[in-house]
Parts: structure tokens; sequence; C-alpha cells
């Protein structure tokens, strides 16, 4: 296996950092490429890198811990959760919808409508968004997409107001709570959520490669601090850590850890969705639960393979990449 993942490192010019671990003592982990380009700074194992969408399990989580604490329902109305006003959406959204992506609601990025998420920037400054509230008014006065319940529409928005929820119900802000009831729960003591323009050392910058070979830093095409629909920084080191403490019912009881992991929707073919996890489900079962993350200079797959207990993370500091490495991983693994 290590032999084809170097293979397929050098032949794509992965940039990041890979690693691949399972019961019996396996351990695949490779770095490659620069965190800082123009420096020569290479990528190394406790390098940070940015997971985009792939925080969305960690929102999850929190607001599972606090329905475990009985401090808040999966049926709880979203109207009876949050002092905030949308005028035009349907009064029946629950929590459920919301971890789902079946609210229904607009979304400030609609993947079905558009494919640029830089342009969003061009008339909402980035460096204005540093907190969930913070987005508010680039979706709050949108008519409904559906009716809730009616299909599965991937949503940042939904996820955005979760984290308003876990705000109101912990009286933490959302990053503090992920940081103290998540991070430091799991031992991911190098990573966080944090700002464009205060990033802490080994931090790799995101690139984005143009198609005349130039390249630019995200530092203007990303919000300046990530929150609960994406954007946290982590070391692939600590994402095994991560899956180990969430396996392992140490993030959530195992009733909740259950509950966090059951296929809710179906989204096509054998992919499912659970509470901020996707799912591939075929006839014989569960084989994979998986978390991802694409934004521009942000590539990150990262997954683990309950009959086989491997755990396999792929963090890149590119825009794509880590998909190829987890293909070639699960030819080994069926094969």
């Amino acid at each position: 296996m290590k032999n084809k993942l170097v293979e397929l490192q050098k032949r794509n010019n992965f940039s990041g950092t890979i690693i691949v671990k399972d019961s019996d003592g396996m351990n695949v982990e490779l770095s490659s490429g620069y965190a800082n380009r123009s420096d020569k700074l290479k990528n190394k194992q406790n390098t940070r890198y940015g997971i985009a969408s792939g925080c969305k399990l960690f929102t999850a989580i929190a607001i599972s811990q606090l329905v475990q604490a009985g401090k808040l329902s999966f049926e709880e109305k979203l109207e009876n959760t949050i002092d905030v006003v949308f005028p035009h959406w349907d009064d029946s959204i629950t929590i459920h919808h919301l971890l789902t992506h079946t609210s229904g609601i607009p979304d400030y990025f609609d993947e079905e409508v558009l494919d640029d998420f830089e342009a969003l920037w061009k008339e909402t400054p980035m460096y204005i968004l540093r907190r969930p509230a913070d987005f508010l008014p680039l979706f709050q006065d949108k008519p409904m997409k559906g009716k809730p319940g009616e299909r599965f529409h991937y949503n940042n928005a939904g996820y955005i107001l979760l984290g308003l929820v876990v705000e109101k119900v912990s009286g933490q802000q959302f990053t503090d709570y992920v940081h103290e009831h998540i991070f430091q729960r799991a031992g991911m003591l190098n990573s966080g959520y944090f700002s464009f323009d205060a990033l802490p050392a080994r931090t790799a910058f995101g690139y984005i490669d143009e198609v005349d070979g130039s390249w630019r830093t995200n530092l203007y095409s990303l919000p300046i601090r990530g929150g609960s629909d994406g954007g946290a920084f982590v070391t692939a080191p600590d994402m095994i850590r991560f899956w180990h403490a969430l396996i392992h019912h140490e993030l959530l009881d195992e009733s909740f850890t259950k509950k966090l992991m059951t296929p809710f929707v179906h989204e096509e073919d054998s992919t499912y969705y659970g509470y901020g996890i996707w799912i591939a489900k075929e006839p014989e079962g569960i084989v994979k639960y998986h978390m991802m993350g694409y934004d521009p200079g942000v590539n990150f797959h990262s997954a683990y393979y309950p009959t086989h207990e491997i755990t396999f993370v792929a963090c890149s500091n590119v825009s794509s990449g880590a998909y190829k490495v987890m293909e070639v991983l699960e030819e080994v693994i069926n094969n």
C-alpha cells in the first residue's frame, strides 16, 4: 500500500499529509509538497491544514452533546432555539432537518446554482465573517427552497444556524465550545479555528494553481475565520485521534454515537448522510464513515472503514488530490 501511495504522490504532485492506520499496527505516514512555497517550507506530519466542510461533523457532535446533556432535542423547532427572525421560512424546521441538510432553507452558497465560492466576497468582505451570526445577512431574508424534510440539499447555512444554536444553548462562543468539548477531549491539541490574519506556526498556506502555471494563496478566497459550517485547521495525527475518540465513545455515549452515525438520508447510489457525516452503505452493511471538505486551496478526505478497522486521513493544501488518495486505498482494501 505504501508504495502505491508514494507513487500516487509523485505522479500527481500531491501536496499534504496522508496517514493510514489499522488495528493490526499498520501505520503509513507520508508528507509531500510545501506548506509555504515562497520559503520552500515542506509539509510535515505536524503541519496544520484547513479542512473546509470536513468540520461539519464537529458541529453535529456539539449539537449531539447538548442533546445528550438534556439541554436540547433533535426535534426542537429552530424558531424556539435562537432569537433570529426569518420572515419567509417555514416554522416547522427542526434541528434534525438542519443536521441532515433536509431543512429546505436557502443557502448563502448554493452549490446547485453557484460554482465560484470566491465570487461571494465581491459584495461581502470576507474579513468581517468571524462568527456564525456574521453570516446571517447573506441568507436570512431569502425564500425557502423547499419544504422541510422534502429532500437532501447540501446546505452550509443550515450549519451556520446550528452554530448559533450551540452558542445559545451552551452560553459559549461556538469555537470555544468545540475546542473545550471536542478537541481537548479527543487530544486534538494542535487543531483549532484560526484566523487567516493570525495563523499559528506550522500552518500550511492554501494554494490555488492557475491554468497558466502561476499560483496564489487562498487568503482572500475564504471567510477570515472558520466556524460551524467549515474552516477548522487540523493536523493529520489529530484526525486519527478524533476518529479513535468518536468510535470509542469518548465524545458521545454509545447510543448517541450510534444516532450520529445513522444513515438518515439517501443522497445517491450507496451514499447516505447521518448527522454531519457521510456514510457508504452497501447491501452487506455500512462500509465507510466519511468526512470531506473542498474550498479554494483546501482538499480534505478522512474516513473510518469499520469492517477493516482502518482509519484514513488525507489533508491537502491545494484544491484537489485527496480523493485520488482515498481511491487508491480502497482499491487495496477491496482487492
